[in-house]
């Protein structure tokens, strides 16, 4: 989720859902070690449990970064062999990693060997014509020996070349029972699934073969999915909060982030599905982004999208 799910996005995502594991965007070894790391690592402690995600291919710099990623107090840190971008390639990470498990393998024993949390990986099925399942167990046996217990796989390969990184999110097809394949040779690990997931519903019935589900772009879009998600599977016992109290509970944010010169584009460009196929919707999303970069533009913007919805805060 490069670009979407920095800190705003998460701590506006935190508000609807105090359990789900959340994720940052990947990072790179390099904009850590050689770019202003704080600038990337610092998070609102609201947003835990929290995930960093690494992308990277050097041993020594992934655990450099895995231990700074556990100093700032993340739950998890997430080494990336998933990401198919141009971008990723070039710099030797991402999907291609997949290509060498025993690469990666050193990667997560270094990393492993550096900090007390967990080290996970997000992975595909598979890459270009590395795609059969025995390759597969291949990788995952690889890294698990070496100390990863936790794999997060997107159900869909990754052509490295020939289709961008947004067709390598729909044309290659999803490949569900290859994931619970997985579980069921790994019965000792951890399996978490991802890929095309756009309801609970689907999420509840994956449950039964998998340990976990990630749903990435769905509750991007949809943000207010997450709303039900404590109840269902946290056994929470409120139905949680409603896009109004949502938004209320936002302006406090909101204010404080101005006041810290943060652009409020950079906050409002994540709310904009919020009342994702409610009635004026449109309004909401066109109100914001009509207004939002006009000068003098704070949280009244918001509040005034709000009208669009007939569900305005009392005063």
């Amino acid at each position: 989720m490069l670009d979407w799910t920095d800190r705003y996005c998460r701590f506006f995502h935190r508000l609807i859902s105090q359990h789900a594991l959340l994720y940052t965007e990947m990072v790179t070894t390099g904009a850590l070690i050689h770019g202003d790391h704080h600038r990337f690592l610092q998070f609102d402690a609201v947003e835990n449990p929290l995930a960093f995600q690494l992308g990277g291919s050097h041993p020594h710099d992934l655990a450099s970064c895995a231990k700074m990623v556990e100093d700032y107090g993340y739950a998890e840190v997430n080494l990336n062999v998933g990401c198919p971008s141009d971008r990723v390639q070039n710099g030797r990470f991402g999907a291609c990693l997949m290509a060498d498990p025993a690469l990666v393998a050193e990667c997560v024993a270094a990393m492993s060997q550096a900090v007390a949390i967990p080290v996970t990986v997000k992975s595909r099925i598979g890459i270009d014509d590395l795609d059969s399942y025995e390759e597969l167990v291949h990788f995952v046996a690889t890294i698990s020996d070496a100390g990863c217990k936790t794999f997060i796989v997107h159900a869909r390969k990754a052509w490295l070349s020939g289709l961008s990184p947004k067709q390598n999110r729909d044309v290659p097809p999803l490949r569900y029972d290859l994931v619970y394949q997985l579980k069921k040779d790994f019965p000792q690990l951890e399996i978490i699934i991802n890929g095309g997931i756009t309801s609970l519903e689907q999420a509840d019935e994956m449950l039964s073969q998998v340990d976990g589900v990630m749903v990435g772009r769905e509750v991007y879009h949809n943000p207010y999915l997450l709303a039900d998600v404590d109840r269902r599977f946290y056994g929470a016992v409120n139905d949680g909060f409603s896009r109004q109290a949502i938004v209320a509970l936002l302006i406090p944010y909101v204010q404080e982030q101005l006041k810290a010169d943060v652009r409020l584009n950079s906050i409002t460009r994540h709310i904009l599905g919020l009342f994702h196929g409610e009635p004026g919707a449109r309004g909401w999303r066109r109100y914001i982004s009509e207004n939002v970069s006009k000068s003098g533009a704070d949280e009244q913007v918001i509040l005034e999208a709000l009208k669009f919805t007939d569900q305005r805060l009392e005063a």
